[in-house]
């Protein structure tokens, strides 16, 4: 098919590979612009930008569709659909009338559960046993549109959010070309109303560990912010920043640590650190940091 892809950040990279393996025709790439990033302040492509180039495809990156001249544009390309992932802007609705089948949008959750901008995210943190990806036609609203093909997949007990986005981005990969192959077969099947949940853009604020709540809820936290913003305490007033955990046997003060290496107290039960990072520093696995940085039992941290 001739499409249009629509995307920026790594998760939508190996979709646009995909793409292009299967033959279609990328007659455009949308993107975010280039942004300065870095002590130099110097101009960064986003990653879909970056492969594109690499494709040696013709790339578009407006700061607003809302235009006359933006949408022209994007007419001109004449697309038969536009596939749509983590793109970052707002499609209107002649942005959305424009392809002869639509917009198809991969979403990273199992709608209507984790509509929104961090549904990965939200999905560790709230203890979600399994997620997926979902082909949806897109609509005005936010995450709204019939929902064309479900892809499943479980929740590791110790996945982070780094982990189960390169999942969750290979998997959407290999739905879309399900989808487009399949597409006159596929039947839009409207969300329901129950189960809608919404995935609020992360904040820093929700990065401070609270030591005196339950171990669950500490071990989803650290896991659900890694690696951004990452989950956080401090050691000897030095910010630590914990990147991996699991659940762990034992009692103490909240924030103690119990035994070696990293074995920490909450609330009610404990949680073993597997990754961790102090300010300033690379991060590292947990028999390295503590060979640097020694975290003997009863050790507190805030």
């Amino acid at each position: 098919m001739k499409l249009v892809f629509m995307g920026s950040p790594d998760f939508s990279v190996p979709v646009l590979d995909a793409l292009v393996a299967d033959g279609h025709e990328v007659a455009a790439v949308y993107c975010q612009p280039p942004r300065p990033a870095g002590r130099g302040k110097k101009e960064r492509l986003t990653a879909v930008h970056a492969r594109a180039v690499e494709l040696g495809l013709e790339v578009r990156h407006p700061v607003s569709l809302k235009t006359e001249d933006a949408q022209a544009e994007f007419a001109a390309f004449a697309p038969e659909i536009a596939v749509v992932v983590a793109y970052g802007l707002i499609l209107p609705q002649a942005i959305l009338s424009t392809p002869t089948h639509g917009c198809l949008n991969i979403h990273a959750s199992l709608l209507p559960r984790w509509r929104g901008a961090a549904p990965i995210h939200r999905a560790i943190m709230a203890g979600d046993a399994q997620t997926g990806v979902c082909i949806m036609q897109m609509d005005a609203g936010l995450d709204t549109g019939a929902v064309l093909l479900r892809q499943s997949t479980a929740i590791g007990a110790e996945e982070t959010t780094a982990q189960l986005h390169d999942r969750l981005s290979a998997l959407g990969a290999e739905a879309i070309i399900i989808a487009l192959k399949e597409l006159s077969h596929l039947t839009p099947e409207p969300q329901p109303d129950v189960g809608i949940t919404y995935a609020e853009k992360i904040s820093k604020d929700e990065a401070r560990v609270d030591w005196a709540r339950p171990a669950e809820e500490i071990d989803r936290q650290i896991r659900g912010l890694s690696p951004f913003p990452g989950a956080w305490c401090e050691l000897n007033g030095t910010r630590l920043k914990l990147l991996a955990s699991r659940l762990a046997e034992g009692r103490g003060g909240a924030g103690e640590v119990l035994m070696p290496p990293a074995t920490v107290a909450c609330g009610t039960g404990a949680v073993e650190l597997l990754r961790l990072q102090k300010a300033g520093s690379q991060a590292q696995d947990v028999k390295e940091f503590t060979r640097g940085t020694p975290l003997p039992t009863g050790t507190r941290l805030s």
